[in-house]
């Protein structure tokens, strides 16, 4: 396992500089609009042999340092723990894991994930020895009020296909799905475009037998139904994907002080 601190050298992946972080909400969310048209929502994935696993812990401590926020609403305290965890595919056996740390700058506002988490998710991805043919993300990607949630930013940024895969719903509307594992129904949200159209934003996936589903959606560069079906790929047994499930207790285990 590898745990970078901020004065850790990145490793060979790079990340395309497209955005600030230190920005206001409302720049964030003009940031969000822009760089969607840079996202993809059909296959375009090489052969996959590896995949990988991405999670945030927050550690908000108010002992620590203080950060001023951009947008001059004060500081914000603690840190964010960012956890990558890469698998052969399809055999999904651990290659590698990585963590980074970073002084949390941005505050908790619904729809702005990215700008929170994905700046520690950089550093942990840039630390890896392997590269990554495809990233799950906790999180949602197409399924978000401007069409363009952590799972696309991410993807978007890294160049690489991603899909998004979150334990509850941002937005949306949908009927459950049938109580056997593997089903599914669509999650459905208006149109951004226009009112009293509706489209599939996503897919409310079954991964075990009566346990609540979960919610997939594209990140970049895979379509839904490609996305479902690597999502039941990757899942084995748990109600959580393999790779998000474990980057979760690998984040937590070091937000901890374990090293594991």
């Amino acid at each position: 396992m590898t745990v970078l601190s901020p004065r850790t050298s990145f490793g060979n992946m790079k990340a395309l500089t497209l955005n600030p972080w230190e920005v206001t909400p409302a720049e964030a969310r003009q940031i969000q609009l822009e760089l969607r048209e840079r996202r993809e929502t059909r296959d375009r994935l090489r052969p996959l042999h590896f995949v990988a696993g991405a999670d945030v812990a927050l550690d908000l401590n108010p002992r620590a340092h203080g950060r001023k926020l951009a947008h001059g609403g004060g500081k914000i305290y603690g840190r964010a723990i960012a956890g990558v965890v890469i698998y052969s595919f399809p055999e999904m056996s651990e290659v590698e894991r990585v963590a980074a740390e970073l002084p949390l700058t941005f505050p908790y506002i619904p729809g702005l994930l990215s700008f929170r988490e994905i700046p520690v998710l950089l550093r942990a991805f840039e630390g890896l020895r392997h590269d990554t043919d495809l990233i799950f993300c906790d999180g949602h990607g197409y399924a978000h009020p401007r069409r363009f949630g952590i799972a696309c930013h991410l993807g978007v940024l890294l160049d690489r296909p991603s899909v998004g895969v979150a334990k509850s719903r941002l937005i949306g509307t949908h009927s459950e799905p049938s109580l056997k594992a593997s089903s599914w129904t669509p999650l459905f949200d208006r149109l951004t475009s226009g009112q009293g159209s509706r489209e599939t934003i996503g897919a409310v996936l079954r991964t075990r037998d009566a346990v609540k589903p979960i919610y997939v959606s594209i990140g970049h560069r895979v379509s839904l139904e490609r996305a479902i079906e690597l999502v039941r790929a990757v899942s084995d047994g748990y109600r959580i994907p393999r790779p998000t499930r474990e980057a979760d207790h690998f984040v937590e285990a070091v937000k901890r002080g374990e090293r594991r």
